[in-house]
């Protein structure tokens, strides 16, 4: 999962400290895998040195001031790229997908274009798959089954959350 595009996704409903911005990534995408607070706060300042965040004020504190970050032009555009180029159909591409899919219904993009284009992206590589199935020999025809079962399960899940986007929307906006 990329944790730049993450926060630009999150920041771009409202402005946000870090510390909330942590929370949120939490609370929606890391209950296995919680991000650092280290790498939160260097991710926020490479993309405010890549000029995609910017400071939009600071609080004073019990330590240093708390910034207040807020997300750019450059960073809309960073993160409507990543959010309609579709992810290389692979095993295990959930958490990314769903990240995507969390983000668009955040920000009211087409989250259901965004699925669509990742299922075309799966039937197409399904299609090559395929056909080195057809080709053989057994042991690539299998290496070929391992790929195209998982990428069949993730065309369910597709479906599966393209019919709840609703439900998945009103739990998740704030």
């Amino acid at each position: 999962m990329s944790v730049p595009h993450v926060l630009l996704g999150l920041l771009e409903p409202e402005p946000s400290h870090g510390y909330e911005l942590k929370q949120e990534y939490d609370s929606l995408f890391g209950q296995e895998r919680p991000l650092p607070f280290g790498q939160a706060y260097s991710t926020l300042g490479r993309l405010e040195r890549d000029g995609q965040v910017a400071v939009a004020g600071a609080e004073p504190g019990g330590g240093p001031d708390r910034k207040r970050y807020a997300i750019t032009p450059a960073g809309v555009t960073r993160l409507e790229d990543w959010l309609r180029e579709p992810e290389p159909p692979e095993p295990y591409l959930q958490s990314t997908l769903f990240t995507k899919v969390v983000l668009a219904l955040l920000s009211e993009r087409p989250a259901a274009a965004y699925l669509d284009a990742q299922r075309a992206a799966h039937m197409s590589r399904m299609r090559e798959l395929t056909a080195v199935r057809r080709a053989g020999p057994l042991s690539r025809s299998l290496l070929a089954d391992h790929a195209l079962f998982h990428l069949e399960a993730d065309l369910r899940w597709i479906d599966l959350t393209a019919a709840r986007l609703d439900q998945l929307a009103k739990e998740i906006l704030r």
